[in-house]
């Protein structure tokens, strides 16, 4: 089972953060996921829409320059993360699982993955694109055939993952809470793999083992990677 850091190792440093993104490297983990928000001119690091829950800000990211949030502190002293810092930091090292929250202009973002992949700092087989916006991915991979796009869910649809299934989706991301086995083995059958999210307790990830899922987003990494080395021998 693959183990993904939610928004960088972010149960010990801040999250969407450099010290949280480097320090999941250093952990060894199979991918990254971050969230990525529009601001002005740029994409930024961050989960939220709204400033004040991570940062000393307030309002609004997309009311703001990227130049005008370098300013402020994400935690411990740390700036926001523009999306080409970390293209720059992980340096396909592992999978980057980015996140599209309150996003703009596609076609710029498609621009920024095309020119990374151009200069070697990244190579498509590393890109992993989800939302709960399904529009957005499935446009971007209309756009992109090539990307591989994840597909979340907080909810069992009556049809199982068949959604994901239509949108030509790699992966389906679905809340801890709310995934069962049925779920798991429909999504299975429909070629897509299954990633889910944010577990962290022993319990929960043994029940995620018992019922087939391929990857968990995590928030102590190296906790939940050493956890599972040890039950697996």
């Amino acid at each position: 089972m693959k183990i993904f850091a939610h928004r960088g190792a972010s149960g010990h440093y801040p999250e969407n953060t450099k010290s949280a993104i480097l320090e999941a490297l250093n952990v060894g983990v199979d991918g990254i996921e971050v969230d990525i928000q529009s601001a002005l001119d740029d994409y930024m690091l961050i989960h939220d829409s709204w400033l004040d829950r991570t940062t000393s800000g307030h309002g609004k990211v997309s009311d703001f320059t990227a130049q005008q949030l370098s300013l402020l502190d994400a935690g411990n002293g740390e700036q926001i993360p523009t999306l080409q810092q970390l293209l720059d930091w992980n340096n396909n090292r592992t999978l980057l699982n980015i996140e599209l929250k309150h996003t703009f202009e596609l076609e710029k973002f498609v621009s920024i993955l095309n020119s990374n992949i151009a200069k070697g700092i990244i190579t498509k087989g590393n890109i992993l694109v989800s939302s709960f916006d399904h529009h957005q991915i499935h446009w971007l991979k209309n756009r992109l055939p090539w990307l591989q796009i994840g597909a979340l869910t907080s909810s069992i649809p009556l049809d199982y993952a068949q959604f994901a299934q239509k949108l030509n989706a790699f992966s389906v991301h679905v809340d801890k809470s709310f995934v069962n086995k049925a779920f798991v083995d429909d999504a299975i059958a429909r070629g897509l793999h299954v990633y889910a999210y944010t577990v962290d307790r022993p319990e929960d990830i043994d029940f995620m083992l018992k019922i087939g899922v391929h990857g968990i987003f995590t928030n102590y990494p190296a906790r939940s990677k050493k956890y599972l080395a040890n039950i697996i021998t």
